[in-house]
Parts: structure tokens; C-alpha cells; sequence
């Protein structure tokens, strides 16, 4: 059972396979540039655009192209236009069948079994026929110049012939005329010369216009310079003007800027130095200060001095030159006297150089004076001997005051002539000798009697001693 109804399934499988090939294969469909004409026992009708069925042995059909038909219609004798002149024409004809059913049943009428070679050979006739009618009425002059208008005669000479077949003329165009007499050459030569005599007089007055312009141009550019260049001096004039007007404002400032700078350089200049000369008076009135306070320091030492010289010549000197001292005070107030005078005298040239130096001075003057007094008072004590003995102590302070110059040197050079003795260090250590040879003359200038006998005087003192009451034992008193 089961293999029959597999049999059966696969033989009506079959079957259905079978009706579909026989129907796909009675259907026929029509593409969009194509008709199919049906004719048979349902009579002629027209498929385009879709599909329909044939029945076999009963009806039958064929294929109409509804494409464009393009080709040429150049007829092989020549024309002759209104003018009996023979052209050539060679023009394109474009043609299609008609889309509506009734001009395709009548194209199928009469083109659907002849090949498109003869159903264009059919058409070109037709058309050649039309275009030597065409051409007979038209002039060469309008074929040439005019062809669109030779396509719009044609499209509409040719509708009625071409509708009676189910065509129609799309486009209807002359690609070429020729003559064998070459009137169109010489047709164009009048229109040649015309125009380019236009063109040779227009190429005049275009020139004409061109140089006139050029003129024009050149007048303005010049003037244009002129006026350029006027306005550049102009200009350059007024720049140089203002460029003088700031240098001359900038040397002023310069100029017044230097002024400015000089005198506040000078003013800073004469407060420098008024104000070092305020600091030199300052620092001379300090050293007169320092100075005083020294000098002062040095009165107060020397009255001290002074003071234990008192008290040591009043202990020592003082009893035994008592003999004396009416003779020695003399002297003494002479010398005072020299000494105040001499005091004086400094005190006035030195009052000149300040009031704080004279002032010094004084007090020095007062000092010395009261320490000659003092001394006079000493000296009125002092007899021969004590005489002596001052000059002999005071003796190597001499010499040092002598000797204080060479101190003062701190390098010695010595050019050696070679003369023995006189040459060199030995010259140097000769001076010495020398100077210090002329202190007896020293003392005995000083001292008013020779040197010789201040020693006798020595020895006589010190062979009679004073007594205790101050006088001496013998030897008269001088």
C-alpha cells in the first residue's frame, strides 16, 4: 500500500510538472520594444506590454520590433532646385513604428513579413521620392543656410504616406550638400569679401579707436603723472619740511636737555665741592680740636714737669745757688721778657690762621712762659756748675736734633768716583764726624766763654762744695 501511494504521489507529481511545461510553453510574453500580433480562430489582436496564451494548431503569432530605425537617404542622382542648379544631398532619417494597436496592425499589415532590409529599402524610397520634391522647391541658398526648415517640410510631407504604413518620422536631419558647378563655393564669396571687407574696416576703426584711446590713455597717464609727480614733490617738500621742523625741535631739546644736564652737573659739581670743602674745614677744625687737645695734654705734662722740676731744684739746687739767684733772676726776667715777646710775635702771625690755633698757641705761650718763669726762678739758684751740667745733659738731644734729617731717609744711593777717601760711605760717615766736631764751637757760642774754661770751673766747683746755707766757701761769684 504504501509503495502504490508513493507511485501514485510521484505520478501525479508529474503530471503537474507536465501541465506547467506545456502551459510556460504556451504562454508568450511581449517586452516593452516589441508587439506580438495573435491571429487564429479568436481573430488578429495586438499584445504589447504583457503576456497572453496560445493555443496550439489554433492560433499562432509573430514578433513586431517597435525599436528606432535609423538610416541614410542620400539618393544616388542629383537634384535640381528651383534654380536648376544639380546638388547632392546626404541626409539621416529617424523612424519607428507607431505605438497605438491600430498602426501596428497596419505596419504588421505590410512590413511583418518582409526582412527589415527590404522594409528599409521600402522606406528610403519613400523618402528620396519626398526630398526631390522638397529640393525642387527651395533654392540652394535656402537648402544651405536653411536645413532645419528642409527637416520641417520633410517630417510634414511625409506624415500622411508614413501613417498610411504605421510609421512616423522622429528627426529628419541633412548632414551634407554638394554641388558638381561649385556654386555654393562661390555662393559664399560675395558674403567672403563683404565680410572681410567688414572685417578690414572694422579691424580699421577698431585700430582707429584703439589708438585713439591709446592717446587718450597716454594723455591721461601723463597728466595723471604729472599730477602723480607734483603731489610726490608735494609731498617730498612737506615730508623734508616736517623732517627739518623735527630735527630743528629735536636739537633744541637736545641742546636743552645738555643745558639741563651742564647745570645740574655744575650745581652737583659746586655742592661736591662746597661740600668737600665743608668736609676739609671740618676735618681742619677736628685736627686744630685734636691738635689743642694734644697741645693741652702736652701744657699739662710740661707743668708737671715743671712741677717736680720745682720740687727737685727746691730740694736739691735751690739752697746752694741762693748766692745767685739775684744775678740769674735778671737773666731771667731778660729772657722772660725775649720769650714773651718772642710768644707774642708767634701768637699773632699764628692768629691769622685760625682762632682755634692761635688759641693753642697762646696757651703754649702761657705754658712756656710760665715754665720759663719757673725756670728763671731756677735759674736764679743756679750757679756755674748747674750751668754746666744743663748744656752737657742737653748735649745728646743736640746731636739727635742733628742727626733727625738723616732719619728721614729711607734709601741711600751712592755713586763711587774712585777718589780714596772722599768716596762713598767713608764721605757720608766724614760729614757725620764733621757736624758733630762743631758742637764745642756750639756750646761755647751758646755759653760765652771757651770750652775750656766752663771745665775749670767745673773742677774749681768741685773742689770748694757750697755750705749748707747756700753760699759757697770760696771762689769770688759770678
Amino acid at each position: 500500500m504504501d509503495n502504490q501511494a508513493l507511485l501514485i504521489a510521484g505520478l501525479m507529481l508529474l503530471a503537474i510538472l507536465f501541465l506547467m511545461a506545456m502551459f510556460a510553453k504556451l504562454f508568450r510574453k511581449a517586452g516593452p520594444h516589441e508587439a506580438i500580433i495573435v491571429y487564429g480562430f479568436r481573430g488578429t489582436r495586438v499584445v504589447k506590454g504583457r503576456g497572453t496564451v496560445i493555443f496550439p494548431m489554433v492560433e499562432s503569432c509573430r514578433g513586431l520590433s517597435l525599436e528606432l530605425m535609423s538610416f541614410d537617404v542620400a539618393p544616388k542622382q542629383d537634384l535640381y532646385t528651383r534654380q536648376g542648379v544639380a546638388v547632392t544631398v546626404e541626409a539621416v532619417a529617424q523612424i519607428k513604428v507607431k505605438s497605438d494597436p491600430e498602426s501596428i496592425l497596419t505596419a504588421a499589415e505590410q512590413f511583418l513579413t518582409k526582412p527589415p532590409e527590404e522594409r528599409e529599402g521600402l522606406i528610403r524610397l519613400v523618402m528620396e521620392g519626398h526630398l526631390r520634391g522638397i529640393i525642387g522647391q527651395l533654392t540652394v541658398e535656402e537648402i544651405v543656410k536653411q536645413p532645419e526648415m528642409v527637416g520641417e517640410r520633410m517630417r510634414g510631407t511625409c506624415a500622411d504616406d508614413m501613417n498610411k504604413m504605421g510609421l512616423e518620422v522622429i528627426s529628419f536631419t541633412i548632414k551634407e550638400v554638394r554641388d558638381k558647378n561649385e556654386y555654393i563655393t562661390n555662393m559664399g564669396r560675395p558674403d567672403i569679401s563683404r565680410i572681410k571687407r567688414d572685417a578690414d574696416v572694422a579691424t580699421a576703426e577698431a585700430e582707429r579707436d584703439t589708438a585713439i584711446r591709446r592717446a587718450v590713455a597716454a594723455r591721461e597717464s601723463a597728466v595723471a603723472k604729472a599730477q602723480a609727480d607734483q603731489e610726490r614733490v608735494l609731498a617730498e617738500t612737506l615730508s623734508q619740511s616736517k623732517q627739518a621742523e623735527a630735527q630743528r625741535d629735536l636739537e633744541v631739546k637736545k641742546a636743552l636737555y645738555l643745558e639741563t644736564v651742564k647745570k645740574q652737573q655744575a650745581q652737583a659739581d659746586k655742592a661736591y665741592e662746597i661740600q668737600g670743602n665743608i668736609m676739609q674745614q671740618q676735618v681742619r677744625a677736628e685736627e686744630v680740636t685734636i691738635q689743642q687737645v694734644q697741645k693741652e695734654h702736652e701744657v699739662k705734662v710740661q707743668d708737671a714737669e715743671i712741677q717736680r722740676r720745682e720740687r727737685e731744684l727746691n730740694a736739691t739746687v735751690l739752697k746752694p745757688v741762693e748766692a745767685e739767684r739775684q744775678r740769674i733772676e735778671t737773666l731771667a726776667e731778660a729772657e722772660k721778657q725775649r720769650l714773651t715777646l718772642e710768644a707774642e710775635g708767634h701768637a699773632a702771625a699764628i692768629r691769622t690762621q685760625g682762632e682755634a690755633e692761635a688759641e693753642i698757641i697762646f696757651k703754649k705761650g702761657d705754658a712756656e712762659a710760665r715754665a720759663m718763669n719757673v725756670k728763671a726762678e731756677a735759674y736764679q739758684q743756679f750757679n756755674q756748675a748747674a750751668i754746666v751740667d744743663k748744656l752737657i745733659t742737653n748735649m745728646p738731644e743736640i746731636v739727635r736734633a742733628l742727626a733727625a734729617p738723616l732719619a728721614n731717609v729711607d734709601k741711600i744711593t751712592i755713586v763711587s768716583t774712585g777718589n780714596g777717601d772722599t768716596a762713598g760711605m767713608s764721605k757720608i760717615t766724614g760729614d757725620m764726624t764733621k757736624m758733630a766736631a762743631q758742637i764745642p764751637a756750639l756750646f761755647e757760642t751758646l755759653s760765652g766763654m771757651p770750652l775750656s774754661d766752663l771745665f775749670a770751673k767745673v773742677r774749681l766747683i768741685g773742689a770748694n762744695p757750697p755750705k749748707q746755707d747756700g753760699k759757697p766757701e770760696g771762689g769770688p761769684q759770678s
